[in-house]
Order: structure tokens, then sequence, then C-alpha cells
């Protein structure tokens, strides 16, 4: 009923897996959120999915652990809009709110037969290994694994979201928070390292679609190559047969809205294009050597 592997950054693959009418239920839940909060569960159950993958999980706990982590911040349906919306940072009053969406997200899912399973995403995905966690400041021994690899996949997607990354050049800064947390016994360890490989395949990918622009544009600035080639001939040529000769293969090789009077402009543009996509490459070429240099 499922595929061996789970690729949630492909939403084709969401389509497959949810196949279930239980599971649908449970996902369907999300709708009850505000965008926000939906669109995070959905990059953290994506993430851990991957991670679960990365750290060797058995299908059936990937398959638990993606679950709880859609599930994960449910609770957050109970916190007021003024506080979960608020876009500066929180008084020591509303943070103290705001940490309870954990326990009112358990205690719903306790209560409903289809999520009471999930529930462990709820409660334990603020948890640290160190016990300065919460609800109930548990350490390593006491956080069940799903808890663990959600915890890290829910911070890396907050960071990410507030710092409103366009691109995965910079994403190392975000990295070095989470080993720094590993590094003070909040985070697992493995997991992390775990992560920095998902994020290294994140920027490939990137890569591998920019190079792919990079190309098309490559191929159209061949064309206006072209095109000043013919017309610059068509300058020179004295005869009028010749003049209108080059016209024709300068209009066969114009496109759509293009002409003979804007096409210089339209080139500028495909240029900066270009270039711009040439740097956005080399700069996630660098991103990937400075996170391979991170030690957790």
């Amino acid at each position: 009923m499922y595929n061996s592997n789970f690729d949630f950054y492909d939403k084709t693959s969401l389509k497959s897996y949810n196949l279930n009418e239980t599971m649908r239920y449970q996902l369907n839940m999300l709708e009850q959120l505000d965008v926000y909060t939906r669109r995070h569960c959905e990059n953290v159950a994506n993430l851990t999915c991957r991670l679960c993958e990365h750290l060797h999980c058995q299908k059936g706990f990937t398959e638990y652990c993606t679950i709880c982590a859609y599930l994960h911040d449910i609770g957050k349906l109970f916190i007021p809009s003024e506080i979960l919306q608020k876009p500066g940072k929180l008084s020591d009053k509303e943070y103290e709110i705001m940490k309870t969406h954990t326990t009112l997200g358990y205690n719903m899912c306790m209560k409903d037969l289809k999520l009471r399973p999930y529930a462990a995403g709820t409660l334990y995905h603020h948890e640290a290994l160190n016990g300065t966690g919460y609800p109930n400041g548990l350490t390593k021994k006491d956080i069940p694994y799903e808890g663990q690899i959600i915890r890290v996949a829910d911070e890396y997607d907050a960071i990410v979201s507030k710092r409103q990354y366009k691109s995965h050049i910079g994403i190392s800064d975000t990295l070095k928070i989470l080993i720094e947390n590993a590094n003070q016994g909040k985070n697992n360890p493995l997991i992390v390292r775990k992560l920095l490989k998902v994020v290294v395949e994140d920027i490939e990918y990137e890569i591998f679609l920019t190079q792919s622009y990079v190309d098309d544009l490559k191929s159209e600035l061949k064309r206006f190559e072209q095109i000043e080639k013919y017309k610059i001939h068509m300058e020179k040529a004295k005869k009028e047969k010749d003049k209108n000769y080059y016209l024709e293969g300068i209009k066969l090789l114009l496109k759509n809205a293009e002409t003979l009077q804007n096409y210089p402009s339209i080139l500028e543009e495909y240029k900066k294009a270009y270039h711009t996509r040439k740097d956005i490459i080399d700069n996630l070429y660098n991103e990937i050597k400075i996170i391979k240099k991170l030690k957790v």
C-alpha cells in the first residue's frame, strides 16, 4: 500500500502515501490550523520522514513518526490567535501560554481514538535531552526517539521559516545553531548529523534545478548572439535583397513578443538572469563546502 521510499518534498508522494482512510483523517486535522502553522507541520513531517530514512529506521516507524510530525503542533488550535500570530517577541506570560500547545495537543490526541497512537509527537517535540525542554523537563532516557527526531526537524524549519530563506544560501548559519544545541546536550547529535546530509541533498537538488535554468538561458543567449550577427550583416549589406535575407533570418529567430526594436533590452534581461543564477550556483557550492566542514 505504501512506497518503500518517501520524499515528502515531492507533493506527488503525498498523494500516493495518503491512501488509508484513517490516515486521511489524521492529515485532514491540519486543515483546522492557520496557514502558517499548517505549512510548518507539513515541512516538519517532510523533514522527519527524510531524517528517518537517513537514520535507517524501519518502514513502519518512519510512517508512524511522519504522522506524529504532522500532528506535532495540533495543540496550537487552542492557542489564542493574538499570541500564535504575534509578529514580535512573546512576553514571558505569552510564552508560557504558547508552551501549553504541547499538552493541549497531547490531550486532544488522547481523547480521539484515531489520533491517540500519534500523541507522542505533540507531547515530546520540545523536550531536550539535557532536561531543559518542556513541558516536563525530561532527559534523554525518557524522551522517545520520535520526539528526538521531530525536535530537530521542528527547530530547523522554525528557524528557516523565520529567516525566510529564498535559497539555501546562508543556511549553514541555521545548522550551526542546531549543532550548538547538540553540543549543549539539547539535541541528539546523530540526528543533527543526518540533518546536515538532508540539507546537502536539498542544496544539490537546488543546484540541479538552477543549472537546468542556466542551460536554458545559455541556449537563449546563443539565439540572441545569432540575431546580433544577422543584424550586423544586415546593416553592412549593400543590396536590398541581402538586407531582406538577414532580416528574414532575424524574424525566424525572434520568439513571442520579441521584435527587432525590443530584443536588445530582452537580451540584457537574459544576461542579467544568467549571471545571477551562475552566482547562486557558485554560492550554493560554497554553502555545501561550509556544511561539510561542520562538526557535530
